[in-house]
């Protein structure tokens, strides 16, 4: 456990960036810093491998005061990441994922090795060890990146607003990639954000700070939603706090129906067996059972329809795995106001949803919510589930 007590971070001007901060960060878990700019989260993180002394107050690892370790030692047991990688860049791919078992005193083989190894894991192809930096794009120099900091394998990972310099399609790439590594390695990670959407995704907990330098809450995310401490965090966490917290509720309970399902090559008799009472539109698969697009039961003919003619079905969602937000992204960009729900093994059809039955099943989860904790919902809260 990494321990922050009544630190404060002073500058010779007499600016203040971080004041009285106590925090206690768990092991084997992801602790978001985030908050506006000036708030004093890089200097947090940069305190804990001493690139930045603090002026008052203890930060202790495992219960040893940091300050007691030699500050080489110190840093070389943490892996560090920021944005742009920070690579060099006159060495291969290999070499900068293998600098720091080198500085350590490993083999040359070895660090290779285990370079090599460590590529696989962050989903880097190995036909790229022996390329330079500048051969790669963002997306991929974040990868190395990030297997630069874990090649000795160190118990905990500083990152500091690594995967802010990305498009977004790449950066939620690298958000899975690094929830996918968390699970199979279990480090202590540190992570600093100012984009409550990813802290929100990542963390296992959330520090959010003020500007100066103070925590304001310190929180699950789903807890964070809920109940933000004050009016600042309210503020902070914006306006669809409430659309953000149904990210928490699982969308595997949603009840699914398979009457408006028809494949592609229907019978004129499959076609009119279909109950249309519950939805007003037919959703048209190919021979695999994987989703094609809406069509109105009238405008079917068994043997002559076209994909290209269909309502375009939109982004489907994996019940066992997806969210409510999720199913209701869904049916809101549906032209017909139903989401689609696919297998997660082939992509096939097992039902639709409309959004009347997400939002009965958001509303039960809310009421549950309620019963859990013992305290009412916040009005943005009450806004969703409506």
């Amino acid at each position: 456990m990494i321990r922050i007590d009544s630190v404060t971070k002073r500058y010779p001007d007499g600016t203040v960036a971080v004041d009285r901060l106590s925090l206690e960060i768990p092991d084997r878990s992801i602790t978001v810093l985030v908050g506006p700019s000036g708030c004093g989260k890089t200097t947090t993180l940069r305190m804990i491998n001493r690139m930045v002394e603090p002026s008052e107050g203890t930060i202790l690892l495992d219960g040893v005061d940091i300050q007691q370790q030699p500050v080489n030692t110190l840093r070389r047991s943490m892996g560090y990441v920021i944005q742009n990688a920070g690579l060099f860049q006159h060495r291969t791919i290999l070499d900068n994922i293998a600098t720091v078992p080198r500085m350590l005193g490993w083999g040359k083989e070895k660090s290779r090795a285990r370079a090599r190894e460590l590529m696989e894991r962050v989903g880097l192809d190995g036909a790229l060890a022996k390329r330079y930096p500048y051969q790669l794009s963002g997306g991929q120099q974040q990868r190395v990146g990030v297997a630069r900091a874990l090649a000795a394998d160190p118990p905990v990972l500083l990152m500091d607003e690594p995967f802010s310099a990305v498009d977004p399609v790449v950066r939620k790439g690298l958000q899975d990639e690094l929830l996918r590594i968390q699970e199979e390695l279990g480090k202590t990670i540190v992570f600093v954000t100012h984009d409550i959407d990813e802290a929100v995704k990542l963390g296992t907990m959330v520090a959010v700070m003020r500007t100066g330098g103070h925590l304001a809450q310190f929180a699950p995310p789903a807890e964070l939603l809920s109940h933000p401490a004050d009016a600042f965090v309210e503020d902070f966490l914006g306006a669809d706090r409430g659309i953000r917290r149904l990210s928490f509720f699982p969308a595997a309970g949603l009840e699914l129906l398979t009457a408006p399902v028809v494949p592609i090559d229907a019978t004129a008799e499959q076609i009119a067996a279909h109950d249309t009472t519950d939805a007003p539109y037919l959703l048209v698969t190919d021979p695999d059972g994987k989703p094609l697009g809406w069509s109105e039961p009238q405008d079917l003919t068994a043997g002559d329809i076209k994909a290209e003619e269909l309502l375009p079905c939109g982004r489907p969602f994996v019940p066992g795995t997806d969210s409510l937000r999720a199913a209701l992204d869904c049916a809101v960009l549906s032209p017909t106001g139903w989401a689609v729900a696919v297998d997660a093994d082939g992509g096939r059809v097992t039902g639709v949803v409309s959004q009347q039955t997400i939002a009965e099943a958001i509303r039960g989860a809310h009421a549950e919510g309620r019963e859990d904790d013992g305290r009412p919902e916040g009005p943005a809260d009450m806004k969703v589930a409506g």
